[in-house]
């Protein structure tokens, strides 16, 4: 969690600081009778660490307790708090950060995601804190009309670091009633980590009035990423919608997907420059009380080993951030290449089917039909309306069995944005006419090869570009990965009824969802290409 207040530095310090005594001594409990700078030994296997500084580059207090638990992971579980003021930078405000981690033990066990620790609700009751424009608070707030124009200010604000997450209230819902038994519980995990408001049917149509684009309604949920521009389509692709079905079927997994993203982008978003410019936090022994001087060496010793260790820690945290970077930087590599790739493809072929639309315009209008040249094109009529009706559909494909999670298919509709379903419905469109011509042995190579030399007679033509037939040497290294991709088929096709599919096509993107469909080519033996999974990109980072 990262907010600003605009008390200064003293008071802010202050409330931290009695917030902090609070959460230790009242929520956890410990002992914090005789805190003082340096280390503090509060309990057996928990330390508190406190530093703070004032001069001329500003000032900081900052508190980093440690506590080592066996369950679920050995490991340590480090909670930081940072006050901090830097006249240099900004003069008008003091900054507020909280971070919590899990330290795992071993080197061989991933850290446990945290969720955002006490002392952040504590601190946002007690601080009037802000992210940019916006207010920071532990509850909801109602938009009401008067309010709009305000909150569509905050939205837009460029010094927003945190997303903004709006709930749509249902006509016919009593916005108190529907707010405390769907979106408190949807709101569960948010806390420090987004702006959290209600949108009530009495201001949902002046917010839609500028944002026309970018609509939450009917009981959903939208949440809206730093630098949204209302007044761009494209652009309400970045933001995801959670739909009310998805809230009421599971309102514990909806509360955990909506906090997925922003604990994301607080894990990956730089820190201001005053946060990120303090010193490493290193522990110095406390002098001995009482005990001769061996007594003393001893415990500076032992205070001394105990830095090692959380040296060795920080840096196996460290190296486990670094190889996260690394395959995620590879990733993205890959990804910029194979969209530049389709772009490339599809521009040519737009380019192509103009200059042939003109040139039959053309000599249709030498030929004295100039109103059929330029007659409107009827948009086809058969596409299904959500990925439900796909399902729904799927029977219509004489040569495609999907054996996926018709579950998470069906969850997309939560989140689908743009042309999802018309991309989805070619695709299948284009499988199953590829899979009568892989089992007649009449294809001619495998499904990309297919797509880049249709037969003249295709009537549901499907871009090379959103085909991969293999995935990254990074995501088949990993047997948790290769799990993910791992999916149901006849035991006709493989004895033990499922597997790793590889060859997917490219749905959609421009959010986290980015839809993928995994499919295997049985073709030459039962005839039939199998669809494995349509839903949302399976995990290549580790998030």
């Amino acid at each position: 969690m990262v907010v600003s207040t605009k008390q200064d530095f003293v008071a802010a310090s202050a409330i931290a600081d009695r917030q902090l005594h609070h959460w230790l001594s009242v929520m956890k409990p410990y002992d914090t009778s005789a805190l003082d700078e340096g280390r503090n030994e509060i309990a057996e296997g928990v330390t508190l660490d406190h530093d703070t500084v004032s001069g001329r580059h500003g000032a900081y207090s900052r508190w980093r307790l440690r506590e080592w638990k066996d369950r679920p992971v050995p490991g340590t579980w480090q909670s930081t708090l940072v006050v901090r003021s830097d006249p240099r930078e900004d003069d008008h405000r003091t900054w507020i950060q909280v971070d919590i981690e899990h330290l795992p033990a071993s080197t061989d066990v991933r850290p446990i995601r945290a969720n955002t620790p006490g002392i952040a609700r504590l601190l946002l009751d007690a601080l009037k804190a802000q992210d940019g424009l916006a207010d920071v608070g532990t509850v909801p707030k109602f938009i009401e009309p008067d309010d709009v124009e305000e909150v569509i200010e905050e939205l837009c604000d460029l010094d927003r670091r945190l997303p903004i997450v709006v709930a749509s209230v249902p006509y016919g819902q009593d916005p108190e009633a529907w707010t405390e038994k769907v979106v408190e519980p949807a709101f569960k995990h948010l806390t420090g980590l987004a702006v959290m408001y209600v949108l009530p049917p009495d201001a949902k149509q002046l917010f839609e009035d500028t944002f026309d684009y970018h609509r939450v309604f009917g009981g959903g949920i939208r949440t809206y990423l730093p630098g949204v521009d209302p007044a761009w389509k494209p652009d309400a692709q970045r933001h995801p919608v959670m739909s009310r079905a998805t809230l009421e079927a599971n309102p514990k997994r909806a509360a955990a997907i909506l906090a997925a993203l922003p604990q994301r982008l607080a894990l990956r978003l730089p820190l201001p420059g005053p946060l990120d410019n303090l010193p490493v936090q290193r522990t110095r022994p406390r002098p001995a009380a009482h005990g001769s001087g061996l007594d003393e060496l001893r415990a500076k010793n032992a205070t001394l080993t105990a830095m090692l260790d959380e040296a060795e820690q920080r840096e196996n945290a460290y190296g486990d951030v670094l190889r996260d970077l690394r395959q995620q930087l590879q990733i993205a590599e890959e990804l910029e290449f194979d969209q530049a790739a389709e772009n490339q493809d599809l521009y040519a072929k737009f380019k192509h089917a103009e200059r042939q639309v003109r040139a039959l315009q053309i000599r249709l209008e030498k030929a004295g039909q100039y109103d059929l040249a330029h007659a409107p094109v009827e948009e086809p009529a058969d596409y299904p309306a959500t990925f439900a009706d796909i399902l729904d559909r799927m029977g219509e494909f004489l040569n495609l069995r999907f054996t996926g999670n018709r579950k998470i298919t069906r969850e997309l509709d939560a989140q689908c944005i743009g042309n999802w379903v018309e991309v989805a419905w070619d695709a299948l469109h284009a499988l199953n006419d590829y899979a009568a011509a892989s089992a007649d042995g009449t294809a001619g190579g495998d499904f990309r090869y297919w797509c880049s030399h249709l037969p003249e007679d295709c009537a549901r033509p499907f871009p090379a570009g959103k085909v991969k037939m293999k995935e990254s040497k990074t995501v088949g290294s990993r047997e948790d990965w290769r799990r993910e991709r791992t999916f149901p088929v006849p035991e006709a096709v493989d004895p033990s009824r499922k597997l790793f599919m590889e060859a997917h096509l490219r749905i959609g993107g421009g959010n986290t969802v980015a839809p993928r469909l995994y499919f295997h080519d049985d073709g030459p033996n039962t005839g039939l290409v199998y669809v494995g999974y349509l839903g949302p990109h399976p995990t290549n980072t580790k998030t």
